[in-house]
Parts: structure tokens; sequence; C-alpha cells
């Protein structure tokens, strides 16, 4: 039997405006007559081309203090991990984010970041980036629009620890849906790239938590699991379950 289609949007595809970003992300915030000055931000005066860069799963990007580059995410999923008083926090991003905006205020500033699947982003240098938020005000705004959107989902989706661990497993997956999932023949929702491990650190909950509640969804024929994938079968219904979701919160404005 033929594997599915999978509906992937390639990084042209995205910069071209020619696919959806997921809701109050960067990218889908950003007015589109300024989606073309970004191949100029991620370019360096010789190059002909956008540099797009794809990392491999398991990579790190390089955002640590010495670096001086930032990152738009245009395909794939990564997870950006930091350790305050050494305990692990972690947290999800995906297609049309911002990563590494704390390099616009302090340049020495870091933070780990792994792909959890093969990423496709867009470099973009620190200097022409604080620049670009300089000469057009509407890219500024759009991005701290997007932040501020991403730090309510955070909120939402990660330390809301008094709802039961069905309801925060439901409100993740489907924040994963809608940053980096992808679509099946069937029109099925393909998350690839977490798995079951990183769900738990992520919402600080055990591995045997995760599976319990994964395998409920399972049963209400909520989700599925393929090879190193999860698979939304019903998105309605896992809206459902974490009702109030993030789709209900009011939108943020560019």
């Amino acid at each position: 039997m033929a594997p599915p289609k999978i509906d992937a949007a390639s990084p042209a595809q995205v910069l071209n405006g020619e696919r959806q970003m997921p809701r109050d992300s960067f990218l889908e915030l950003l007015p589109p007559s300024l989606l073309s000055t970004l191949y100029v931000v991620g370019r360096g005066p010789e190059a002909r081309i956008t540099p797009t860069r794809l990392f491999p799963k398991r990579a790190f990007l390089p955002l640590g203090p010495n670096d001086t580059t930032a990152f738009i995410i245009l395909v794939g999923c990564v997870v950006q991990e930091r350790f305050p008083f050494t305990a692990k926090i972690a947290r999800f991003r995906g297609a049309g984010q911002f990563v590494g905006e704390g390099k616009l205020l302090d340049p020495r500033s870091s933070v780990t970041t792994r792909c959890l699947s093969d990423t496709w982003v867009l470099p973009c240098s620190v200097r022409r980036m604080n620049a670009l938020f300089g000469q057009y005000p509407e890219a500024r705004h759009a991005l701290l629009c997007s932040l501020e959107a991403r730090n309510r989902s955070d909120e939402e989706i990660y330390s809301t620890v008094s709802r039961t661990p069905l309801e925060r497993v439901s409100a993740l997956l489907l924040h994963l849906a809608r940053i980096t999932g992808t679509t099946d023949g069937d029109g099925h929702t393909i998350i690839t790239g977490p798995r079951q491990k990183d769900l738990a650190e992520a919402l600080v909950l055990g591995q045997s938590t995760i599976e319990s509640a994964v395998a409920k969804l399972r049963q209400r024929g909520v989700i599925d699991s393929r090879y190193r994938t999860l698979v939304v079968i019903d998105m309605d219904q896992l809206e459902h379950l974490v009702s109030p979701s993030p789709a209900h919160r009011p939108r943020a404005q560019p």
C-alpha cells in the first residue's frame, strides 16, 4: 500500500505567503507586504538566494552566547530548554515562530534549542533584524503580538497544573497539531517529532501518566499512534476536551 500523502509546506511556499501560518505566529501576524523583506534580512550581501537552512532531527540551532543569529521556523518542530536552579523547563516551538528573540536585546542571550524533527529555518542576522524593526514598526508590532500570544499559550498549556492530566495532555497535543501538524490523505493531522518522553518533561508529569492519557485518547478514537508519530483523528473532540481552549481566547491584534 502506498504511503499516505503528507501535506507539508515547503520553505519557499512559506516565504512566498502561499501557506497559512499557525494562528498568532510571527509570520501569520506579519503584514504580507513585508514578507519580501525577510529575504534581505536572511541573506548576506554576497548571497543570491535566501539561505534557508535545514537542520536535521536532534540537531541544535546555534543560539549560544557567541552566536549572532536568530531564526524564524518555517517547517518543523523544536524544543527550547532552560535550566533555572537545575530544573528543566521545556517549551515546544513550531512553524511561523521567531526564536532567539532575546538576542535582539542582549547579544549574549542563549537558549538550548533542539530539533525534534527535520526543521527548515530562516536564519536572521540580529543586526539586520533590529534594523528592520526600526524601519518597519508594523513588523516590530507583529513580533511583540506573537510573543505575547505565545506567553499566554504557554501559560494555558504548561502552567495549568490544577487541570487533569488528560486535559493537560490534550491541550499540548492540540497545540502541537496546530503549530507542527501536517495532513495525510485522510485529512488526519500528523504530529511528528515530540515523543511521549518529551511531553512528560514539558508538562512535568511522569511518563506513565502521559502513557495513560494517550491510551485514553486512543480508546476514545481521538488519536492514533504510528511509528514515532501521533495522529489526531478527531480534532473537534480534542478541542472539546481542552475547552476552553486557546482557540477561544481573544486574538492578538497586529
